[in-house]
């Protein structure tokens, strides 16, 4: 594993237009490979005792960017845990620079599995509920196959199962990107359009939302702390993503998974698949889909109506158990 280099300190940033919900508890844990990694925790505030929703966010992201979506969850009565994945938000970075790198998706099971162990047993109230985005929502498809004790229930938002417009197949792309890394060049930066670095001037034609506050409160984040933002993937990690959608894509990885799964899909997404979800979706049988319409890939930072019908998906499929 290539050495980590040490992210500042884990305090979280709170800034007007981005307010951090009250009675929170920020640390570092370290993985089971050594991997520091930021945390941050929030008790329920609502009166029924629920369980604590695991939040696991997507590629460049960082805990700051759903405190709004933390507040959510904990007024139904939920406790929230969650975390930055290793090589971006306020967890170690595995390169120097601003890209993203991973040696394998793996590493991500293994942040993942490591805050059940340091974080999530000794200090949430259970059931657990895992809520996952974008490439957080890949890796909690693992995790459904992995280990069907840890979570209760799976819910995925846009989960990254295949990317919009691909050129070639998961296996292919995985063949190429793969061969790039093995020759050295792992490193080096491979992106598209919706890698850009958020900022104002980038809104009017951004493939994450049409919620231009929200937008924005990204932007002002960064602002306040340049830190936290990662740019383009590396090969590297474009090799261990089309290796983890490739598995996804076999006829046999669907009958794996045996925890209750629903993912949602954004009719206009520009950055995953839509019709790739919507295929899962169909072959799952513990799990199913719903499709978004009208919203953009951040669905949990989409135009309040938007947000309205995820968060009501949310809770119907979590009364299913909780009653």
């Amino acid at each position: 594993m290539i050495a980590a280099v040490a992210a500042a300190g884990p305090d979280l940033v709170n800034i007007a237009s981005n307010p951090m919900p009250e009675g929170g508890q920020v640390g570092y844990f370290l993985t089971s490979d050594k991997v520091r990694i930021r945390y941050a925790i929030w008790p329920r505030t609502g009166e029924k005792h629920r369980g604590t929703v695991c939040l696991v966010q997507g590629r460049t992201e960082f805990i700051e960017k759903y405190f709004e979506t933390i507040a959510d969850f904990r007024k139904r009565g939920f406790a929230v845990a969650t975390f930055d994945w290793r090589g971006q938000g306020g967890s170690d970075r595995l390169i120097a620079g601003d890209l993203g790198y991973v040696d394998t998706f793996d590493d991500y099971w293994c942040d993942l599995q490591s805050f059940h162990t340091e974080i999530l047993l000794p200090d949430c109230p259970p059931p657990f509920y895992l809520v996952g985005h974008s490439m957080g929502g890949l890796v909690s498809l693992f995790a459904g196959i992995n280990d069907r004790l840890m979570f209760d229930r799976v819910f995925l938002s846009a989960p990254m199962v295949g990317l919009d417009h691909q050129p070639l197949s998961f296996a292919g792309m995985a063949r190429v990107a793969g061969a790039l890394n093995f020759v050295g060049l792992g490193k080096l930066p491979i992106g598209r359009k919706g890698d850009r670095l958020a900022a104002e001037q980038t809104f009017p034609d951004n493939p994450l939302t049409s919620d231009r506050t929200r937008y924005m409160r990204m932007v002002d984040v960064v602002k306040a702390r340049p830190a936290l933002g990662i740019g383009a993937p590396t090969i590297s990690w474009a090799a261990a993503a089309m290796t983890s959608m490739a598995e996804v894509g076999r006829d046999s990885f669907p009958g794996k998974i045996r925890v209750p799964v629903l993912m949602l899909a954004a009719a206009l997404d520009q950055v995953v698949s839509t019709g790739t979800i919507e295929q899962l979706g169909l072959r799952m049988r513990t799990g199913h889909h719903m499709v978004i319409a009208g919203a953009r890939h951040e669905l949990f930072m989409e135009k309040d109506a938007i947000r309205g019908q995820v968060l009501a998906a949310f809770d119907a499929f979590i009364t299913e158990q909780t009653g």
